[in-house]
């Protein structure tokens, strides 16, 4: 196998993985805290709707890594809000969490529809895609590393991983994180020490909308160059990398890029010589990210670490 497809196989993961990689960095934001979030699917959905229209609207004034940048700040502020809904029913309503974030994947794709049709006529948002970085200046040349991370990028990966570095720093070694983590495993304990259980769920829950608000972005500009109210499953398929990661920053990012390179299989590998060869239909490969996370979840199933208080509504009544 040529260096060339090795460099386009890391590429095309770092496509797949970095969105899995951010929102599934936001659901452990919130399952720490205590709140089950289902509705990453919708909120990655009107993250993107809105982002993705906002560039379709102002493309022609600017492009680039400007309207990039905005677009990313307008799609986390849209998925941050579109969470309230969920943190107001699970916290404050004490609704069952999954038939709330059920109900909020629903909306989701109908609101973008409806406004979608209702002010271009089609439910289709189309955009130039002006983001993508052909070599950044200088570390391009790099032997190796130059080629697989600043050659065809776009900066969304650097964003990535920037988000992965400063949580895993939040979740272990600030008094949020220590504060988050008490919400979701002791939260009577938490509350005994003065901590207001309340608020830090809500801070769990928006910072996932955010988070899946830009990842629903993330997803759509390196792989299409329009917009149709969905993202692929990306959601439920980031609650499987959480849970494949172990609700750990570290191995959430293995996970993101497991299942990065299983997409990656499956969707270009027509253009990987050894792959192309094999006598195998394509719905096989089409198939196999989601065959690897069944098989996955079935083996880490009874081994899971997710936090004790997980799903359960927090009654500051009871004790």
């Amino acid at each position: 196998m040529s260096m060339n497809i090795i460099y386009f196989i890391i590429q095309q993961t770092f496509a797949f993985a970095i969105p899995l990689l951010i929102v599934a960095i936001g659901a452990m934001y919130t399952e720490r805290s205590g709140v089950i979030n289902i509705a990453l699917e919708g909120i990655m959905v009107m993250g993107a709707f809105t982002s993705i229209t906002f560039i379709n609207i102002f493309q022609e004034q600017m492009s680039g890594q400007t309207l990039l940048l905005l677009a990313i700040l307008i799609a986390g502020i849209t998925g941050g809000i579109f969470s309230l809904l969920h943190a107001f029913a699970a916290i404050n309503l004490k609704a069952d969490q999954t038939i709330s974030g059920t109900a909020l994947n629903m909306l989701a794709p109908a609101f973008a529809i409806f406004i979608a049709r209702m002010t271009s006529g089609v439910q289709q948002i189309p955009f130039a895609d002006t983001f993508h970085i052909s070599e950044v200046a200088g570390l391009s040349k790099i032997p190796v590393i130059g080629p697989m991370l600043f050659s065809n990028v776009y900066i969304t990966t650097y964003i990535g991983f920037g988000i992965f570095i400063l949580a895993g720093i939040v979740i272990a070694k600030t008094k949020f994180g220590l504060r988050l983590r008490a919400c979701g495993e002791h939260p009577q304990a938490a509350d005994s020490v003065g901590i207001n259980v309340y608020r830090i769920r809500y801070a769990g829950v928006i910072i996932s909308g955010v988070l899946a608000g830009i990842g629903g972005l993330v997803f759509v500009v390196p792989t299409s160059t329009n917009f149709n109210a969905s993202v692929a499953g990306y959601g439920f398929l980031a609650l499987a990398v959480l849970i494949f990661g172990q609700w750990r920053t570290r191995r959430i990012l293995g996970a993101a890029f497991f299942f990065g390179v299983m997409k990656t299989f499956a969707s270009a590998y027509s253009a990987i010589p050894v792959l192309k060869d094999w006598p195998i239909p394509n719905e096989v490969y089409k198939m196999l990210p989601y065959v690897a996370t069944l098989v996955v979840l079935i083996f880490l199933s009874k081994n899971s670490q997710a936090p004790k208080a997980e799903g359960i509504p927090y009654d500051k009544g009871s004790r």
